[in-house]
């Protein structure tokens, strides 16, 4: 399956929201009472974390409310980051000691970690005008990404933007977990999202999320 290029942005690639982006009203209010109530976390459009130059982009949906919204590092502080940063681990993409605190000194390797979505949202669901709002940064995150030949995509909505930012057919790559779908010079990795919801209900297991991994470590070697 072929896909357009993403469109050119008039923008230097990888660039990030700054911190008061005002793009999207009900994550502005969000995120002022937030800062209001929670001044001593970040409360902030989160970046992107790891190796820029890395072949490995991990796409997750958008920061957890006491997790990277606190923290200011994507999926640092919660449980989705448990299971991500010790699967990285596990397969060589990260390395280090996770201890669910931006100061760590864990370091990613020939990987890179962002969001559809930079700014938190209430309940955990952006609007779908959003997602399109920020969808040019996730353009650019790529863009910024030289060597990117693998993308992982944690969640519908995540794979949803990520095709759109390709330029690729709903219909031509639909969304299920373990799926593999050819975008150009890019190969796209679904997954179910690593969250507690997921994995206490059993949507998701320890094991099927390794095996994704697994199978991007495997091509990528």
């Amino acid at each position: 399956m072929g896909a357009r290029p993403a469109k050119r942005l008039p923008r230097p690639p990888g660039i990030e929201p700054d911190r008061d982006c005002p793009l999207c009203p009900r994550l502005v209010a969000f995120r002022t009472a937030n800062r209001a109530q929670n001044p001593q976390w970040f409360n902030a459009p989160v970046p992107a974390f790891g190796d820029q130059n890395g072949q490995l982009a991990v796409v997750g949906l958008a920061p957890g409310l006491q997790g990277a919204n606190r923290t200011g590092r994507p999926f640092t502080g919660d449980y989705a980051g448990d299971l991500l940063y010790a699967t990285l681990i596990e397969y060589g993409f990260a390395k280090g000691t996770y201890q669910a605190r931006p100061d760590d000194g864990l370091t990613l390797v020939d990987c890179r970690i962002v969001n559809g979505v930079h700014c938190v949202p209430p309940q955990n669901k952006p609007l779908p005008a959003e997602i399109a709002n920020c969808r040019p940064f996730l353009v650019s995150a790529i863009e910024g990404m030289p060597k990117l030949k693998a993308m992982v995509l944690l969640g519908r909505i995540a794979h949803d933007t990520t095709i759109k930012t390709l330029g690729i057919r709903a219909v031509t790559a639909p969304f299920g977990h373990g799926a593999v779908h050819e975008a150009g010079r890019f190969r796209l990795y679904d997954s179910y999202h690593c969250s507690r919801y997921n994995t206490n209900t059993g949507v998701l297991t320890p094991e099927m999320f390794r095996s994704v991994f697994a199978k991007v470590r495997a091509d990528l070697n």
